[in-house]
This record gives structure tokens, C-alpha cells and sequence, in this order.
């Protein structure tokens, strides 16, 4: 499992469900899940790279692991709905590349 795709993410995260999940929460619980996911990495960046101080119960979560969570409950609401994400992460490249394609480049503030 060193080099999975994101279509590979999704179907690691679906045979899964299917075989140990009993069934995929429902979208909205599944968003719940997402928001609180992102807050455990927030907690954790702010501890890590912020001003925050670890707290004992802390120092047994990982950044690795929130990100991993994160990527699990996106592919459980893909799959949900019917996106496949290799095609929208192509699209909104894409999209950020017409968009920002010189942007970013004449942004003084990043000079």
C-alpha cells in the first residue's frame, strides 16, 4: 500500500466499510466527523507550531494520523455522493492554474 491513487484511497475505504463498517454513516454525520476531525489536527498544529502547550493526552495523536483521518472520512463523502476524486482533484488544479496562474507570482506580500 506504498503508492495508492486516490481512486485506490476510495476503494480501501468502501471494501472496509463494507467488510468491517457494517455501512457508511450517514452524509451529514460523515461532514460532523470531518469538522471534528480538522479540529484534532488544528489542536495538534497549534501545539506543534503554535503557542499552545502540549497537554499529556496530547502527545499520543500525531499530524500523520489526523491527515489520515481527514483523507478517510473525504473518501467516505466521496463515495457517498458519487465523486471520483482523482477527476475533481484534475479539475481543480485546472481550474486554480487559469485562475492563478500568475497570481501568486505578482503577490507582493509573498516576495
Amino acid at each position: 500500500m506504498s503508492s495508492l491513487t486516490l481512486h485506490d484511497v476510495q476503494q480501501t475505504v468502501d471494501n472496509w466499510i463494507k467488510r468491517y463498517g457494517v455501512r457508511y454513516f450517514s452524509e451529514l454525520t460523515n461532514m460532523a466527523i470531518l469538522t471534528e476531525e480538522v479540529g484534532e489536527l488544528a489542536r495538534l498544529m497549534a501545539r506543534t507550531y503554535g503557542e499552545q502547550s502540549f497537554k499529556e493526552s496530547d502527545k499520543q495523536h500525531s499530524i500523520a494520523d489526523e491527515l489520515a483521518d481527514i483523507l478517510w472520512v473525504v473518501a467516505c463523502i466521496a463515495n457517498q455522493t458519487g465523486v471520483d476524486l482523482t477527476q475533481a482533484f484534475e479539475q481543480n488544479i485546472e481550474k486554480k492554474t487559469t485562475r492563478d496562474s500568475e497570481r501568486h507570482l505578482n503577490n507582493q506580500k509573498l516576495k
